[in-house]
């Protein structure tokens, strides 16, 4: 597969054949993937406003959004793709920044959601993700053990996530939410390809759009005939944590509290 882009150190038309650092405007239209995973920091809106263009270039038959649950998705089929009429629709989703997502849901065509009931997190976080993923989860890896380093890495990052409030004991548990949702998001991504066709794009945050332990490894299981594209977006020239096809690190760096604050001054 060729992954052609436009920036001030590679021209349009060179082949790609490992992870490029991008710091200009990527060609969409010639990224030929049959599914491509944009990620993002959910807060930062010029990575919204790239999903957009991309959207815009690629055209793909179906939109899937971590942000979504399926019913709301559902809410959103006829209503008329315009960003306000978006915003308007959306007002009072369970995301609490849907607006923002505005642009990226009019450029939409089909429009999918792939967001998990808190119930099934809490299973999986008590259970375990093959406990609740159902009868696949076996052939989406979901009853095999992760690798002790990535095991011991994924939990140090949960730990963190969490901003050490709990205790490191439980990130286990947090491990297994993430196995489960990287998973289903994979298996929402399989439903729609087979639905309808390609390309789909997934619009999801950075740690699920990585291709060392996120939803292309499980796409990369179950559906090895599927060529998929992961781009990672970063800040400030920094590029977000895991590896990705393509990174997109031009975004600037939005204001924004720090959410372990109110943890740490608390009584």
């Amino acid at each position: 597969m060729s992954r052609l882009f436009h920036s001030g150190i590679l021209s349009a038309g060179a082949l790609i054949a490992s992870a490029f650092v991008v710091y200009a405007s990527v060609l969409w239209s010639e990224i030929d993937g049959d599914v491509v995973i944009i990620g993002e920091f959910h807060d930062n809106p010029r990575h919204h406003h790239v999903q957009a263009d991309a959207l815009e270039q690629i055209a793909p038959k179906a939109v899937v959004f971590e942000m979504l649950t399926p019913d709301e998705a559902t809410q959103l089929a006829n209503v008329s793709r315009d960003p306000a009429a978006m915003e308007a629709a959306s007002a009072g989703f369970h995301w609490t920044n849907i607006a923002d997502y505005a642009g990226v849901l009019s450029r939409s065509t089909m429009i999918i959601g792939a967001a998990l009931p808190r119930a099934d997190m809490r299973g999986a976080f008590g259970e375990g993700a093959a406990a609740v993923f159902g009868p696949d989860a076996a052939r989406y890896g979901l009853t095999e053990p992760v690798p002790e380093a990535q095991q011991t890495a994924r939990e140090a990052l949960q730990f963190e996530a969490h901003c050490a409030a709990m205790p490191l004991e439980m990130m286990g548990g947090m491990v297994e939410a993430q196995r489960l949702r990287d998973a289903a998001f994979a298996r929402t991504v399989i439903v729609a390809v087979d639905t309808y066709g390609t390309p789909v794009v997934l619009i999801t945050g950075n740690g699920h759009a990585r291709t060392d332990w996120g939803v292309p490894t499980y796409l990369a299981r179950v559906r090895p005939d599927l060529d998929v594209v992961a781009i990672g977006q970063g800040e400030a020239g920094a590029a977000p944590a895991g590896q990705f096809d393509i990174q997109i690190n031009d975004a600037p760096r939005p204001d924004r509290a720090d959410p372990c604050t109110a943890l740490q001054t608390a009584d």
